[in-house]
């Protein structure tokens, strides 16, 4: 059965209150729901967000070298793809749509596999990842938004190359952590995530270890084990890191914006289909806790593509769209046609 969402997003419930004593109070020190990590746990995070980005961008140049003059053999592809395709899905059906903004509903065993998927994209644990995505909501482009581009007091070029900058990866190096607690208490009660979460470094170690490990089983080739660790594990996260990333940055600065909201989420046909849909950012903070984000006709939106997968074999229940009348209200423009 589907229901139809109005176009808030899914908070806790005081999350519009701590906005707006937090935009009255001007500043960051003073947003709720956040806490200064301790120099110990800033040295640590900015080692592993190095190690996390450079480690792959070396596998980039490392698949550079091999591809040139060889080629990529079939089994690196399919590797590739395979792991791109059901890490990113982990995210985008199941950290964002499901578990961020409760689009639908749906089994403990298939939050379970969504849960486990998200979190060997290694952009996080999912309730960590979780938590920080709905402090962007409540505070979107406006002081306690963890990425906004637009907080940035300086001016100009300069200005907006810093903006984009701190929405793309340098918001990870700052010492604010979102307090998981107050963001995902909801997460925080469910044992299956919470066991997740715990086992999130076991995860990642088999986000870049099963790639070559099936190469070798396959083939018995450490060569191609090689191989499959360039493409099927550090290519592979390299580019869904910055895919995620740049719906932060770039779809906060470039691209059209069809619906009024108060922040500058754009929508970016470009990054639709290697985003799974995610690049419909205007469509998204317009109606946050819709299943859909490619609203409009001709808009792409793979991930919901799947959930009506999912939904049409009964794994998923209760999935919310926005009504027509109010896309129509909600429209900046004149209306287009509506995707069916």
């Amino acid at each position: 059965m589907r229901t139809f969402a109005e176009p808030e997003a899914v908070l806790p419930p005081d999350a519009e209150s701590i906005m707006e004593e937090a935009l009255l109070e001007e500043g960051p020190p003073d947003v709720k729901g956040v806490r200064t990590m301790t120099a110990q746990e800033l040295r640590f995070q900015r080692r592993i967000t190095a190690l996390f980005t450079v480690g792959p961008l070396i596998g980039v140049v490392a698949a550079v070298i091999f591809l040139w003059g060889w080629g990529i053999s079939g089994l690196d592809l399919s590797l590739f793809l395979g792991f791109y395709v059901l890490t990113g899905l982990g995210v985008t059906v199941g950290f964002h749509r499901l578990f961020t903004h409760r689009s639908f509903e749906t089994s403990t065993p298939v939050r379970a596999v969504l849960a486990t998927a998200g979190s060997m994209s290694v952009q996080g644990s999912v309730i960590d990842w979780v938590a920080t995505h709905r402090r962007h909501h409540a505070y979107a482009d406006e002081y306690g938004d963890p990425h906004s581009p637009h907080l940035v007091e300086e001016q100009g070029f300069r200005g907006v190359l810093r903006g984009l900058w701190h929405a793309h990866i340098g918001w990870f190096l700052r010492p604010q952590r979102t307090v998981t607690s107050r963001w995902a208490p909801d997460l925080e009660r469910e044992p299956v995530m919470v066991g997740i979460t715990k086992v999130f470094p076991w995860l990642v170690l088999a986000s870049f270890f099963l790639p070559p490990a099936i190469a070798l089983a396959l083939t018995g080739s450490w060569g191609a084990a090689l191989t499959a660790f360039v493409w099927g594990s550090l290519v592979r996260i390299f580019l869904l890191h910055h895919v995620t990333w740049s719906i932060n940055s770039i779809c906060h600065f470039f691209g059209k914006q069809p619906f009024e909201t108060k922040d500058e989420s754009t929508n970016n046909w470009p990054l639709s289909v290697i985003s799974f849909g995610e690049s419909w950012h205007n469509n998204h903070h317009a109606f946050p806790t819709s299943a859909r984000h490619g609203l409009l006709r001709g808009q792409l939106d793979p991930t919901w593509g799947v959930i009506r997968i999912l939904e049409g074999l009964r794994l998923v229940t209760r999935v919310r769209l926005p009504k027509p009348g109010k896309i129509a209200r909600t429209w900046a423009g004149e209306p287009k046609t509506l995707a069916r």
